[in-house]
Formats: structure tokens, C-alpha cells, sequence
């Protein structure tokens, strides 16, 4: 059934919607206030209108998935205001597809929607609507060479040794002393040490240098020594029933970070380590922290040498259970895992076929010498 359009709101008065991204929020010249003061000034001053409610978001117009942008919808739909206002058509979002449509839906309901810099603009005059539609279009290129600058400045930082992204532990981002430069253009930042968190990294190399602590054992000595990870996580938490989990894994990610060493990196692996030199103070030298990922490699082999098994049946083997719950006989087949538990016990550990976050289990040598007594009995037939 097609919905009923409103012939007049509820409420006559303005809605104002104000949007930034969250770069242009550091911006002043595409701040909120700014946008508000054009509103004021070109629509408002000249309108005996009430002002009803104020909408903001500080999130990219790539996305409808704003959440003061769907409230302003949801309050049109029960009619609690007659127009809409905005600085300019894509501050409702850089898709123009989304915004039109959104333009119609506010329409349908009877709320009018104007726009600041072009106030005698109706959007749903045809001619009027051309001039909309290349708004947009307009936006979508100003978008599209904004994310072409800001990579370049980017690499041209990079270039000259700075560091993009958020800083490391151990590190601060500071910003530079530029007093040439104007307010309203972003600053520029570097890193430099903090020595109460350097200190913590500087030492779990120290002990991942000696060769005789695991990346476990050195959590568990920072643990001891009173330390905790930037977030405030603990290298080790005591769970209620008494046991103890090692955090290791950002301690791994930490280890393996050029950045400590100062090089300049990226995960896509299109600066390859040791060919970009930054222009913060190392943690560790080059030296030690290639040493380090050469035990680190040397203990990951090992471990997978030793917990390497063959699996007869990988990927082969499936339990028939009940669509709800595996645990009961049924039609739907499960997929088994392979897996070792303990293996740091003599002989490598328990060799099982494992239905993952259930407790189902099948000793492998017992499902093995089923394969021989059935294969066995095949040969003889």
C-alpha cells in the first residue's frame, strides 16, 4: 500500500541541520558555527518562523548512517516542523542518490527544505532541481581532489620522514612550531619519546634479547614489574576461577614494529622496512631489532615444527546433528575441526576431530583405527 503523503505538518517551523566531516570538524572555515551563521544570516533573519530543533553530525556525507540525520527524518515523519534548512544541498550527504531521495521523503510529508546559500532554491522545482543535482556533482569532485591532496600531503610528509596514523606507545605526537602558519589550516605533528612509556618497551626488548623468555614469560614479567599496555589492558588478567591469561598478542605486534627501530613502514608492504628513514628517536637500534625478529622467527618455526601433525580425515569428516543443536542426532552436517590440545606434554599433545564452541570430540587414533578395521575388512572381502 503506498503511503499517504501529509498535507501539512503538525508543527510550522524550522529544522536546522548542520554536518561536518571529521577532518572539516578541526577546521574552522567548515565549522558548524560557520554554517550556522550563514543560515542565520540568509534564511532565519528573514523568516517569523520559530526555530524548532537543531540537527548535527560530525560524521562523513558518504554514509546515511548519521544519527542526528535519521532523527531529523524520523521527527518529519510525525510532522513536528514544516522546513528544513541547510548550509548547501550536500551537506545532507556527498551520494547524491541518498540525498535526493531524502529531499523527496521530507517533500512527502510536507516539509519544505531550503538551503543557505542559494535560499530562493525549491528543490522541487525542475529547473531548480538541475541546479541541485550539480551541486552534488560538484561536491563529489571536490571530495574526490580533497582525498587526492590529503594523500599527497601525506606521502610529501613521509617523504620528509614524519609519521602518519595514531603515534605508538612509547611515543607522543607533538605539533610542530609553525607561527607563519594560518589558523585555519591543520598542523603539522612529530613524535617524540615519553619516557615513562618508553621505558616499558625499552626493557621488553631488553629481556626478548637474552633468548630465554617467550613472548608469555616476558608478558609475565612486565606484569610483574607493575606495567600495563596504553589502553590500560594488563599484560595479565586473573579470571574469576583463579586462572591466568596472558595478553601477548599486541606485545608480538609491538616487537615486530619498525617504527621503534625508525623506519618508516606500511602494512600494504609498498614501503618496504629499512628504506625510509623517520625523523623520531629510535627505542631500539636497527641491529637489535633485527636480531630480535630473527629469534622471534626462529621460536615460530619451532613451535609450528613441533605442533605440526597430519590430519587423515581434514576437511573430510562431519557430524550429522540437529539443525538447533549439534548435540542432538539430526540431518543438518556439521563440519569438524582439526585440533591438538597440550601440546607442550610429552609426545606433542591429543590429536582431535573438535566441532568448534561445542563440547564435541573425537580422539583422532580412535577414529584412525576404525579407518584400518574397515579398510582391513574392505581388502579381505
Amino acid at each position: 500500500m503506498a503511503r499517504k503523503k501529509r498535507a501539512t505538518p503538525h508543527q510550522n517551523g524550522w529544522a536546522i541541520y548542520l554536518r561536518t566531516s571529521d577532518e572539516e570538524a578541526q577546521n574552522p572555515e567548515a565549522s558548524q558555527q560557520r554554517q550556522r551563521f550563514l543560515i542565520d544570516r540568509s534564511v532565519l533573519e528573514r523568516s517569523e518562523m520559530p526555530i524548532i530543533e537543531t540537527y548535527r553530525d560530525v560524521l562523513t556525507g558518504k554514509t546515511p548512517h548519521r544519527k542526528d540525520y535519521q532523527r531529523m527524518l524520523d521527527d518529519a515523519r510525525l510532522g513536528r516542523f514544516s522546513h528544513v534548512v541547510v548550509e548547501r544541498a550536500d551537506r545532507f550527504g556527498r551520494n547524491d542518490t541518498e540525498a535526493l531521495r531524502a529531499i523527496d521523503e521530507l517533500d512527502e510529508f510536507g516539509v519544505a527544505v531550503r538551503f543557505a546559500n542559494h535560499p530562493d532554491l525549491d528543490p522541487m522545482d525542475p529547473d531548480d532541481r538541475v541546479i541541485v543535482a550539480l551541486s552534488f556533482t560538484l561536491a563529489r569532485r571536490e571530495s574526490m581532489l580533497s582525498g587526492l591532496r590529503i594523500k599527497g600531503a601525506g606521502e610529501a610528509k613521509r617523504e620528509r620522514g614524519g609519521y602518519l596514523g595514531l603515534h605508538p606507545d612509547g611515543y607522543v605526537s607533538v605539533e610542530d612550531d609553525e607561527p607563519g602558519r594560518k589558523s585555519y589550516m591543520k598542523k603539522g605533528h612529530h613524535l617524540e619519546i615519553n619516557p615513562e612509556r618508553a621505558k616499558i618497551w625499552r626493557e621488553a626488548w631488553d629481556l626478548l634479547l637474552e633468548d630465554r623468555y617467550t613472548l608469555a614469560e616476558i608478558a609475565e614479567e612486565l606484569h610483574a614489574r607493575g606495567y600495563r599496555y596504553r589502553s590500560g589492558r594488563p599484560f595479565v588478567e586473573i579470571k574469576a576461577n583463579g586462572k591466568r591469561k596472558v595478553n601477548y598478542n599486541t606485545l608480538a605486534d609491538i616487537l615486530h614494529n619498525w617504527t621503534y627501530a625508525g623506519w618508516i613502514h606500511n602494512d600494504e608492504g609498498t614501503i618496504p622496512p629499512k628504506t625510509m628513514r623517520g625523523n623520531w628517536e629510535p627505542i631500539v637500534t636497527t641491529e637489535e631489532f633485527e636480531r630480535g625478529l630473527d629469534i622471534l622467527a626462529r621460536r615460530a618455526q619451532n613451535k609450528y615444527t613441533k605442533r605440526k601433525r597430519n590430519y587423515l580425515l581434514r576437511g573430510l569428516i562431519y557430524l550429522a546433528g540437529d539443525p538447533r543443536d549439534p548435540t542432538v542426532p539430526g540431518t543438518r552436517l556439521y563440519r569438524m575441526q582439526c585440533s591438538t590440545s597440550n601440546t607442550r606434554r610429552s609426545g606433542g599433545g591429543t590429536a582431535h576431530y573438535r566441532l568448534e564452541r561445542h563440547p564435541i570430540h573425537f580422539l583422532c587414533g580412535e577414529v584412525e583405527e576404525q579407518l584400518a578395521r574397515i579398510f582391513g575388512k574392505c581388502s579381505l572381502m
